[in-house]
């Protein structure tokens, strides 16, 4: 019985195996695009910040950097936050998403007071804002994959290297046990054989 329970232990433990080396294989092959992908928003985001404070610069020169401070310290926060969890081949990664308030759909300064390219240097700021937290966003998944694929390999190695060969092992020691006895019965078994023939024949030699 314990040798025919191994055995179905062992091939669900093979089956278990292969279908983790199958999740993997997949979640190497999806971190590599994400990989890259993260690379390409890399360059992304240091191009749009270098836009953005090169927009800043001129715009200091322009209004000067105590005015410039004055406008940031009075407008009040008009972008939230959204964040959300998304699926890729089992891992949960955060999704985040930049919304406008609202209420806040007009600039909250003079246009007469300022400079046109504040408007411009604002846009600038915000569109690096995106592209910093689709960066955010991207450094997360691979991240939580990389971690993913840490525990499905030490899980396909405990599989390979641990538990199948104990199990392997514990079936050829029960298998040997029994091979082992059914030597001993066979032996048994001619012995007894042998020695009933031996009486067998001393009966018949008796009676005559």
């Amino acid at each position: 019985m314990e040798l025919l329970i191994l055995r179905r232990r062992k091939v669900l433990a093979e089956k278990g195996r292969d279908l983790l080396e199958e999740k993997r294989d997949a979640l190497i092959m999806e971190f590599r695009d994400v990989l890259e992908k993260m690379y390409k928003i890399r360059e992304e985001v240091n191009e749009s910040i270098r836009e953005a404070f090169k927009e800043l610069s001129e715009v200091k020169m322009l209004m000067g950097p105590l005015m410039l401070e004055e406008i940031a310290n009075n407008i009040p926060q008009a972008l939230e936050l959204e964040v959300k969890m998304r699926n890729i081949m089992g891992v949960r990664v955060p999704l985040l998403k930049v919304k406008e308030k609202q209420d806040q759909e007009t600039m909250l300064y003079s246009f007469v007071d300022t400079s046109s390219k504040l408007d411009t240097t604002i846009k600038k700021f915000r569109k690096a804002l995106r592209t910093i937290l689709r960066l955010a966003e991207i450094e997360g998944a691979v991240r939580r994959l990389a971690e993913e694929i840490k525990k499905t390999k030490r899980r396909v190695n405990a599989l390979k290297y641990v538990i199948i060969p104990k199990i392997e092992n514990t079936i050829r020691y029960i298998e040997f046990y029994l091979e082992e006895m059914e030597r001993e019965d066979f032996f048994r078994l001619k012995r007894i054989k042998s020695l009933l023939e031996k009486k067998s024949e001393e009966r018949i030699e008796a009676a005559i």
